[in-house]
């Protein structure tokens, strides 16, 4: 298992894989033939990045169990989702700020996200395992009261694409098995989500396969798996999310008012 990271030290961007405190400086392409450069980074001396560029974020709804059933919502037979925008991307440990736009309810979702790592177009589910890089841990924002303020138009993608609303990382996670992977969010310090990937309706590689005959995932892509029972409003003045995933770390963030 690998741990990759992007960071900026002193203007200049770049990426390795995480070893405990240090970065091990690597060049050439993170997702095609990456090679160590024989550098050494402290952890300590870098500010981390999104450890993706992605063209596009794919956010699930409706795809665990548990909470269709607590919503009383039928299993959908395709994959349900939007896009979020791309300027919504923060990164791990940034403060999120309220829309000065919104004063309504702002709620956290815990959620698993898929990184692509090769160009799928039309791929089968048992090719879709070679197009997924590694996972990582998302944040997925939402300014809820937005998203049926109109009865004539669901605002999914304006309630997820504030500034800052798509925090992700801090690292992407290579040679995970998904199924075996538990979400938690701790708000304020109390946990107040705890879920299994396992109860997925459309497991990693389905989501994969099923979007690509849709659109071209390009590498660097995240595909948020959705959320499962335990979401939230972040009430407090300043609101301390962590989202973790054992396995693959910790995103940690804080949403202020």
């Amino acid at each position: 298992m690998a741990h990759w990271v992007r960071y900026n030290r002193s203007g200049a961007v770049g990426f390795g894989t995480l070893e405990g405190d240090t970065i091990v400086v690597h060049g050439g392409n993170m997702f095609n033939g990456a090679t160590p450069t024989g550098e050494r980074v402290a952890l300590s001396e870098v500010e981390l990045l999104t450890p993706t560029e992605p063209t596009k974020i794919i956010a699930l709804w409706n795809n665990f169990r548990a909470l269709a059933a607590k919503l009383n919502s039928p299993i959908p037979a395709d994959p349900l989702y939007l896009l979020k925008a791309g300027s919504c991307l923060t990164t791990p440990g940034a403060t999120v700020r309220r829309p000065p736009s919104y004063d309504g309810k702002v709620v956290y979702e815990g959620e698993l996200g898929i990184v692509i790592g090769k160009t799928a177009t039309g791929v089968s589910e048992e090719e879709a395992g070679d197009c997924i890089f590694g996972y990582t841990c998302v944040n997925d924002i939402t300014a809820a009261d937005i998203i049926n303020k109109d009865a004539t138009f669901a605002q999914w993608v304006r309630a997820k694409s504030f500034d800052g609303f798509g925090p992700f990382g801090p690292v992407v996670a290579t040679d995970v098995d998904p199924a075996s992977l538990v979400v938690r969010t701790i708000l304020n310090g109390q946990e107040r989500q705890n879920y299994p990937i396992s109860d997925m309706v459309f497991s990693a590689r389905q989501l994969v396969s099923r979007i690509s005959h849709d659109m071209t995932l390009n590498p660097g892509d995240v595909i948020c798996c959705g959320t499962s029972v335990g979401v939230g409003t972040m009430k407090e003045p300043s609101n301390a999310v962590e989202i973790a995933i054992e396995g693959i770390g910790t995103l940690s963030n804080t949403f202020v008012q």
